[in-house]
């Protein structure tokens, strides 16, 4: 319907109720109040008797009737909350699907019981790992028997599909291996949606998880899981070393465009060495799905930097950079204060509609009779409209601002001094970096102008 409305063939929308525009109240007042005006759409509610086609005091009350709706689905969303986290408390399973080796029960709602077909597996990773191989080591030897995982033998439809979500990951094998549902526990309440307006879920920290002890049959006696969980956790104390390097978060594959991991390993002389991985082929070795692409960390930083230098004297000349520097600051200026403009006006917007619902109440308390009521509000709302007015005409407009010459300048000079060491430079130069299967270096720049540049090194 929106697509219609922009495209100018509805110029009308009719609902039974207000309830069914939205019950969030912000979003229904925007239709009402600015997008609908603006596209000239008629909007008409049924049984609440409003009408923006005509001039009435039921019109005037829709903010308040928004603000009810809010507060009724509010009231229902914490309703139905309290009702599945005492379910949760009482070790119910209210998921849609359990994990990797179990299922429904067939006849007792809220119960699972093992899944015998996926339950071998489970018991084989676990044998896995308590026999000393790594996360990353099981999941590639999983890969390379075609071992379904766990979303594609569940049928389950990926958030976020990419090209490798059909394999197994290092993290998902950890995650297994780390989780108490395999010895009879019931673990909920791992995400929890932020507010009942968005569908959007937030990770909660193991101590706020739900956790209701033998609840159903384990997969897994204590003892090995114990062991296993301390086997892994043993590992990832030796993986924790972070390190600096001046092309971090610049670097990508060229072939599947994932980002480099990095790695410390030793030469023949004992020294230290950092050397660039596809992360790609890291997790997924032996299913083919990309290659090493090993280098080390120091050759390709020597190759960018000698070629982000001769950048800097061949193009970055103070006479042909200016003009690019002047254009693209002066965009930005005219961004801003485009913005800034348009934000002032719809805060002076809201305050108004906020002060005539305030005027609505204080005449419905009895502090204002119907001859003032009627004054403020004229008032008011003439005010509003005027404001609305020039929102609609700054968002017309076509900036054209003038050139900060003294920032152009400061810019340059900068570019043409720091760029070979500095790495915010780098960073303000270069958007990034991607490395070939035949190890060619390929630089991307943030100026259009460079782009041509940024041919492999």
């Amino acid at each position: 319907m929106i697509r219609d409305i922009e495209a100018k063939k509805v110029n009308m929308v009719i609902t039974k109720d207000l309830s069914r525009l939205g019950r969030d109240y912000i979003m229904t007042g925007h239709y009402m109040e600015r997008y609908f005006p603006e596209h000239r759409v008629r909007y008409i509610s049924l049984l609440d008797g409003i009408d923006t086609g005509v001039d009435s005091t039921a019109n005037d009350i829709t903010p308040f009737r928004a603000i009810m709706n809010d507060m009724y689905a509010k009231d229902i969303s914490k309703k139905i909350a309290c009702v599945k986290h005492d379910k949760q408390r009482k070790g119910l399973f209210i998921g849609g699907k359990p994990v990797y080796g179990y299922k429904m029960h067939p006849t007792e709602k809220n119960r699972i019981v093992i899944d015998e077909e996926a339950a071998c597996m489970v018991r084989r990773i676990f044998s896995m790992a308590l026999s000393g191989i790594s996360c990353r080591q099981i999941a590639a030897q999983l890969n390379e028997e075609h071992i379904p995982t766990p979303a594609t033998y569940a049928n389950l439809r990926v958030a976020n599909p990419g090209p490798y979500a059909s394999l197994w990951a290092s993290e998902r094998i950890s995650d297994m291996l780390h989780n108490e549902t395999y010895i009879g526990n019931m673990v909920q309440g791992r995400s929890r949606k932020v507010n009942y307006k968005t569908k959007k879920c937030i990770r909660q920290q193991p101590k706020d998880w739900i956790v209701v002890e033998g609840t159903h049959e384990p997969l897994i006696d204590r003892e090995t899981f114990d062991k296993v969980r301390r086997l892994v956790d043993s590992r990832k104390h030796t993986r924790s070393r972070t390190y600096d390097f001046l092309l971090k978060g610049l670097i990508f594959c060229h072939e599947c465009g994932y980002p480099l991991a990095v790695l410390n390993r030793k030469n023949a002389k004992g020294e230290e060495v950092l050397y660039f991985v596809c992360r790609t082929y890291q997790r997924f070795t032996k299913a083919g799905v990309c290659t090493c692409h090993s280098i080390k960390e120091q050759t390709v930083t020597q190759a960018v930097v000698e070629r982000v230098r001769e950048v800097c004297q061949t193009y970055l000349q103070s006479e042909k950079l200016l003009p690019i520097a002047r254009q693209e600051i002066a965009k930005a200026q005219a961004q801003a204060d485009h913005g800034k403009a348009i934000a002032a006006l719809k805060a002076k917007i809201d305050s108004l509609s906020a002060h005539l619902d305030q005027v609505y109440m204080d005449k419905l308390s009895g502090l204002l009779d119907e001859a003032d009521f009627q004054r403020v509000y004229r008032k008011v709302k003439a005010d509003r409209t005027a404001l609305e007015q020039r929102l609609s005409q700054i968002d017309q407009l076509d900036f054209s601002p003038e050139e900060q010459n003294d920032l152009a300048k400061k810019l340059v000079e900068r570019f043409l001094a720091t760029a070979p060491a500095s790495r915010e430079v780098l960073i303000s130069l270069i958007e990034r970096v991607e490395l070939t299967e035949e190890k060619e270096v390929i630089l991307h720049f943030r100026f259009r102008e460079l782009e041509q540049s940024g041919r492999p090194l």
